[in-house]
């Protein structure tokens, strides 16, 4: 009853705390902006581990975070080995051809008519086809090594990517494109020096979106065969040992490579995308 208490009061003093220092005078700052999401997470945590010891949750419904650190910290070297077969070759691979493909189809789509009618509305079908659906067949097309995760994770992250280029390329408008046809300019001078720019929140919209797409298609994938390593094989296998300890680890080692990943193609489009107005300021 003192663990339960003691969470609700933690809680109460957490959320009290969060509320001083984001509606305070310092609220905008970088060093609040930090502060107040840090107090969250360690808010929950405690709170987490204070409920689960007070009301005696079973350890195969849910552990408490020491005990899935702790398994963290001793499984380190099976971690690293299901981060390397899952997200490096299956998820980032995948990303890579998948978003390079649709950038290429992309031009093409925006020079042709024929195929901005055709390809686009099989894309919006074929995007709509569920996971559990399409993985199998390509495990069994591509074997049950990474190469058909990466399959799976390029047919995921190519028709979202490709859409918001085709978007984004046509974003100028037709004073503006009229303004380069007077300057003599050819297709590839008015695409690099003007649509290819205004196209760029668009383009990393897409990537953004298909940073995490990749890496559940990647997971999703491995419930359907793979190698006795990866993230998806571990998670099947462990849930079927009720070793959900290790269950929440490499959710643990997901969660922190989708966030990773996520912020560095957001980092990369802050570069990019300077003079954009949504990151002014």
């Amino acid at each position: 009853m003192m663990l339960i208490l003691a969470a609700m009061l933690l809680w109460a003093f957490g959320w009290w705390l969060n509320l001083r220092l984001a509606e305070g005078p310092y609220a905008h700052t970088r060093a609040i902006q930090v502060t107040v999401p840090l107090i969250f997470g360690l808010t929950i945590l405690i709170v987490w581990e204070l409920l689960v010891r007070g009301l005696q949750v079973p350890l195969v419904i849910l552990p408490p975070p020491t005990m899935i650190a702790g398994r963290f910290a001793s499984s380190t070297d099976i971690l690293w080995a299901d981060f390397v077969q899952t997200f490096v070759k299956g998820a980032l691979s995948g990303y890579i051809i998948g978003c390079c493909a649709a950038f290429v189809m992309a031009i093409a789509v925006d020079r042709s008519h024929f195929l901005r009618m055709g390809l686009l509305p099989v894309g919006n079908f074929v995007a709509a086809l569920p996971i559990v659906g399409t993985a199998p067949i390509l495990v069994m097309w591509f074997g049950f090594d990474w190469q058909s995760k990466a399959a799976v994770v390029v047919v995921m992250v190519f028709f979202p990517m490709l859409v918001n280029t085709v978007a984004g390329l046509r974003e100028t408008t037709a004073m503006q494109r009229d303004l380069m046809e007077t300057y003599a300019a050819s297709y590839w001078q008015s695409f690099f020096k003007l649509r290819l720019p205004a196209a760029m929140p668009f383009i990393f919209n897409g990537l953004k979106i298909s940073t995490t797409l990749a890496l559940i298609g990647a997971i999703v994938a491995e419930f359907f065969g793979s190698p006795t390593l990866g993230m998806g094989f571990r998670i099947s296998t462990s849930v079927g040992q009720l070793a959900l300890d290790m269950v929440w680890a490499e959710i643990v080692v997901a969660a922190l490579a989708g966030t990773l990943f996520y912020g560095a193609v957001a980092m990369i489009e802050k570069a990019v995308t300077f003079w954009h107005p949504s990151q002014r300021g």
